[in-house]
């Protein structure tokens, strides 16, 4: 059974370091590898390949890190599964891939589908979902999912028939940011997922440079909502609504190692752009002195806006390279990821949203029901169940006797006045005025029976029509099985099990870190000495160790000048490219639009809050 208590506490975003291992072409080239991963405490420690070999490495300590030997069931299970977890429960949670181009951030998304054993977080997501459904048998849930991608600063519907239409972001205070007229469809297990999925990858943006043959030239972001409908304390239905968003970043590009050119430098410079704006908001939130968060700065923070310090429970999965020639950007992500780690969520159970769309699924399914009931209580309604009644037979004797006996007596008066004379008239007559009567009477009872028949025939097709309505509607509806006590007891206690590890590890690592704290105490610390030798002794100890940390201090400020450096010349020449763009379209107004039509054009345009800073 799925149950949870909202959380009001805040809880920072968890971070995990993953390190692919070394590519055919950096051994090939005898590359360097200068990161190094102890899994136990959770460090990664990364080497300067210019510094002199006694420097000591770079420490950085994380949540839980993988080396190159990870199984990709393993980092599901340690970094996805609590928080698809917590969406069953109605939280809203997030899982993103950050890092430079060519670190495996979509194999540790989406890995590859054959073997199975190589499939990444999302397609084990989708299994995971069903099968915590099929063993709850006490909820009604329905599932949709939704994928679209941020390409070169539009936002594209992957699952549209025009995949390359843009839309719009629109923003309120029940949905917060959301993506207008966006294509969301209803799934019944985890193979119509997949397909969801896979549809919408071959609309995806990719594209080969000379760091990744297949690489992303869009931010994807896969979007899966769980509406869930139990019985409260009270007695009535309470429903709740988790969204799950997993998330593929693209990686951040150096046009000298990539070698794009054309259309790959350009969405490399808005790859970069979206990223940089990414990392300003993790700088400013985690700064004290920052009154100012910029999610407004691009589509992609926007939309990740309430997983960055909002309602949200979020995971980060940095991709790093274990080469030498990649040493500034792993070590650009990984002072990114060790911000991202003192980023606050507050996250909370979403009970009773205003929009679910379960609440209109079972509304309608009452509706139908009581239309069935109330179709089934009509004897007429009732009385076709079996075969239809035949058509009715009538002759012309039936409809003598049905006329009067007032009538019958003046015919036989009649008759009998006018035996013999008036035999030749009275036949054709007689004979003629018979066929008048049966001729009104006639047309009138069919058309009453026909309008009879009429009422039973449709009455007859919308009881199958609304049958196979409801059964569509409740279809839809996903409801556990009540047999899989067993599965669900055993799944229990491997989780426990896991729990256990989990506390463990983060326990071992506790104390790592409390350890380095004494280490750093017992240095400032006065200490007596039973000799003059004894004294010089130590404090020659003490004095490398100082010195070793002065230089890792040195070293740290030098690789921050040079990250910082880096980043101006980026800035710089992305700067001169927009005042290149900006000259040509100034070129091209002045020189091909009339001064009228662009007045007009001018006067036409209006701000809207809605768009991105600087869009009409």
């Amino acid at each position: 059974m799925i149950s949870a208590k909202g959380k009001k506490d805040p809880e920072c975003v968890k971070v995990v370091v993953r390190c692919r291992p070394m590519s055919r072409r950096e051994v090939e080239d005898t590359r360097q590898q200068i990161v190094s991963i102890n899994i136990d405490t959770g460090e990664v420690s990364v080497r300067n390949p210019e510094s002199d070999i006694k420097e000591a490495p770079k420490p950085f300590t994380f949540d839980q890190v993988f080396d190159s030997n990870c199984e990709q069931e393993h980092v599901f299970q340690t970094t996805a599964q609590p928080i698809v977890d917590s969406v069953l429960q109605g939280y809203n949670g997030t899982v993103f891939a950050y890092g430079q181009t060519g670190t495996g951030k979509t194999h540790t998304m989406e890995g590859l589908w054959d073997p199975p054993e190589q499939r990444g977080i999302i397609p084990r997501s989708f299994a995971r979902i069903f099968s915590e459904i099929d063993d709850t048998h006490d909820q009604n849930f329905l599932v949709r999912a939704s994928f679209l991608e941020i390409y070169n600063e539009e936002v594209r519907d992957l699952l549209a028939k025009d995949p390359k239409n843009k839309l719009d972001l629109k923003e309120d205070n029940d949905r917060g940011v959301y993506v207008k007229d966006l294509t969301s469809y209803v799934v019944k297990g985890a193979t119509e997922m997949e397909n969801v999925l896979l549809a919408g990858k071959k609309n995806r943006s990719v594209g080969a440079t000379l760091m990744n043959q297949d690489s992303s030239r869009s931010h994807s972001i896969f979007t899966i909502v769980i509406e869930s409908s139990a019985e409260g304390s009270d007695g009535s239905r309470h429903i709740r609504a988790g969204k799950l968003n997993l998330v593929d970043l693209a990686g951040s590009e150096r046009q000298s190692k990539t070698g794009a050119t054309g259309d790959r430098l350009k969405e490399a410079t808005k790859i970069n752009l979206s990223l940089s704006a990414l990392g300003n908001v993790i700088s400013a939130l985690v700064d004290s002195k920052s009154h100012h968060i910029p999610y407004r700065d691009s589509k992609l923070t926007r939309l990740l806006q309430d997983s960055l310090g909002g309602n949200t429970k979020t995971v980060m999965v940095a991709n790093i390279g274990p080469a030498d020639y990649n040493y500034d950007e792993t070590i650009s992500t990984l002072r990114y990821a060790n911000r991202a780690k003192n980023i606050k969520n507050k996250p909370k159970i979403n009970e009773d949203p205003k929009d679910t769309m379960l609440r209109e699924f079972q509304e309608e399914i009452a509706r139908l029901k009581s239309m069935l009931e109330s179709q089934q209580n009509d004897p007429e309604v009732r009385g076709v169940q079996g075969r239809p009644d035949p058509a009715p037979q009538f002759t012309g004797q039936e409809m003598v006797k049905q006329m009067s006996n007032k009538q019958l007596e003046n015919i036989h008066h009649e008759l009998e006045e006018q035996k013999l004379a008036l035999q030749a008239v009275r036949e054709p007559r007689e004979k003629s005025r018979r066929n008048e009567t049966l001729d009104d009477v006639r047309p009138k009872i069919f058309a009453k029976r026909k309008e009879t028949e009429r009422k039973k025939r449709s009455a007859r097709r919308s009881v199958p029509t609304d049958m196979s309505k409801l059964q569509a509607m409740q279809e839809k509806v996903v409801v556990g099985s009540a047999n899989a006590e067993e599965a669900r007891r055993r799944e229990e206690e491997l989780a426990r099990a896991q729990m256990e590890l989990e506390r463990r590890r983060e326990e071992q690592q506790r104390l790592s870190e409390q350890l380095r704290e004494q280490v750093g105490e017992t240095l400032a610390m006065e200490e007596k000495y039973a000799s003059i030798q004894e004294e010089v002794q130590a404090k020659t100890k003490k004095l490398k160790k100082i010195w070793t940390r002065y230089e890792q201090a040195r070293a740290e400020a030098e690789d921050l000048r040079r990250e910082n450096q880096i980043e101006r010349e980026d800035l710089l020449q992305t700067i001169r490219e927009s005042d290149q763009s900006i000259k040509l379209l100034s070129l091209i107004v002045q020189n091909f639009i009339p001064d009228e039509e662009r007045m007009r054009i001018e006067s036409l345009c209006e701000w809207s809050p809605d768009d991105d800073p600087g869009t009409f």
